[in-house]
């Protein structure tokens, strides 16, 4: 054969399918007369295709082997609530037909053919975790090469059951397997093995989504265990993939704002504790959580209790906490104008441990404060009643004529109620400054926790 292509129009072409079945080959030479620019006759492949019912091997008792490699171009959804994984995959299964083969020497140079899939015997893999019917296209075909090589590529959406943790939700990382496997034929018919590293799925996979979604890839490992169905052995290969959510859409909608709004509440602070604005700042604030919460609620994970979610709630507490403690200090205030309670003697001794720790232990009660069981001495800016009183101006020479009990008792009964309200004061102001630096300790905790999940 010279020169290209006869006159006439005529080619020649001697196309060999050898179709061997168990116990007896024939060679079929096919004369391929008539084939020119319009492709190649369908009749030249009837014989194969008469007999794609049938595993295409040499002897029956010789296993098939199936390559099978997949790229993982898009994650199209993860499901929490019905704990399942959405994906698109490019599945590519290569194996050897023995009833296929010709000298590309002899046919134009012809070394691969595109041939309808409808028409071949084709493996029978599934993906086991696969929870919905295969939606691949019809219409698919396979390549053949001049030596019985098929390959066939075949774009399928894939649902399948994934064990999913959303605790550290949006920083959560998911391990999800794709696990190949054939439903008929065990391994002395078929055998599963992989015509591509695993690190060039991995490269491959990554290079196509890590511009799409919320999600990407962190890496592919696998696995070959054999599944034992009764007493039937099926080989599969387990892929192992693990994917990773990209936080910054959560972190910008919800733990920003909900950031700046305990923040502020923190700055509350610094108004007046006595203030009568700062209720109701602090009732603002707290009911702008609660419409945030309810606004961000669809982008929070439907089933289960994520990390978020307890920090929102801690959130909302301390916010509640703020504002019970705000409402607490104006009713003390306000209180101190009529008769103050007596202080209990284990909260008054909290107060002096607070307030002057290194004094309160050495010094005793003293003798006009009896029966309140209180300590004056040793708050700032306090003194005893007897002092208070011997400056009030006639005090001691009314003692000395007619009625010097109950005037000495008036004046004493005075200065201690207005210890007392001094103490309860001082007590709000010591619960205003404990519940800040627990504002402060609470922000500073949950920005390094972020910091580190994110990190990691």
């Amino acid at each position: 054969m010279e020169g290209g292509w006869p006159a006439g129009g005529g080619f020649l072409l001697y196309l060999t399918v050898n179709l061997l079945l168990p116990g007896k080959g024939d060679t079929f030479t096919i004369n391929c007369s008539g084939f020119d620019q319009h492709g190649v006759d369908p009749a030249a492949f009837q014989a194969v295709f008469d007999r794609k019912a049938f595993r295409p091997v040499v002897n029956d008792s010789i296993p098939t082997r199936v390559n099978i490699s997949f790229t993982l171009s898009a994650i199209l959804e993860v499901n929490a609530q019905l704990q399942l994984l959405t994906s698109f995959l490019w599945m590519n299964l290569m194996w050897d037909n023995a009833f296929i083969s010709w000298n590309p020497e002899e046919c134009a140079s012809i070394n691969k053919l595109t041939v309808s899939a409808e028409n071949l015997w084709l493996p029978d893999i599934f993906i086991v975790e696969s929870m919905d019917v295969d939606r691949a296209p019809p219409g698919l075909t396979v390549f053949v090469s001049s030596e019985g090589q098929m390959t066939y590529d075949r774009p399928v959406r894939v649902t399948s059951i994934c064990n999913l943790d959303i605790f550290y939700f949006p920083f959560d990382q998911q391990n999800c397997t794709f696990t190949f496997s054939s439903f008929l034929y065990t391994v002395d018919s078929m055998l599963l093995g992989m015509d591509k590293e695993v690190w060039e799925i991995t490269d491959t996979s990554r290079n196509l989504i890590q511009t799409q979604g919320e999600w990407e890839l962190l890496g592919i490992n696998k696995a070959t265990p054999k599944m034992l169905v009764g007493s039937n052995l099926y080989d599969q290969i387990m892929f192992y993939v693990a994917i990773r959510r990209r936080p910054s859409l959560y972190i910008i909608n919800l733990l920003v704002p909900s950031g700046f709004l305990v923040a502020i509440d923190a700055l509350s602070f610094y108004l007046p504790a006595e203030s009568e604005t700062r209720a109701p700042f602090k009732i603002t604030l707290l009911l702008g959580y609660n419409v945030f919460l309810l606004m961000m609620n669809d982008l929070l994970p439907a089933t289960g209790t994520p990390l978020i979610s307890v920090y929102f709630a801690l959130c909302l507490s301390l916010m509640v906490i703020s504002l019970l403690e705000t409402i607490f200090i104006i009713h003390l205030s306000h209180m101190a104008t009529t008769q103050p309670p007596p202080m209990p003697w284990w909260l008054h001794s909290l107060l002096l441990n607070c307030a002057s720790p290194r004094k309160c232990c050495t010094t005793a009660p003293g003798k006009g404060n009896k029966g309140l069981g209180l300590t004056l001495t040793h708050l700032h800016g306090m003194k005893k009643p007897v002092e208070l009183v011997e400056k009030v101006p006639g005090a001691r020479g009314t003692g000395l004529n007619g009625c010097p009990g109950s005037t000495r008792a008036q004046q004493e009964d005075e200065a201690q109620k207005q210890h007392l309200v001094d103490l309860w004061v001082q007590f709000s102001h010591m619960m205003d400054t404990l519940l800040f630096r627990l504002y402060l300790l609470f922000t500073a905790t949950s920005i390094i926790t972020v910091i580190v999940l994110w990190n990691t």
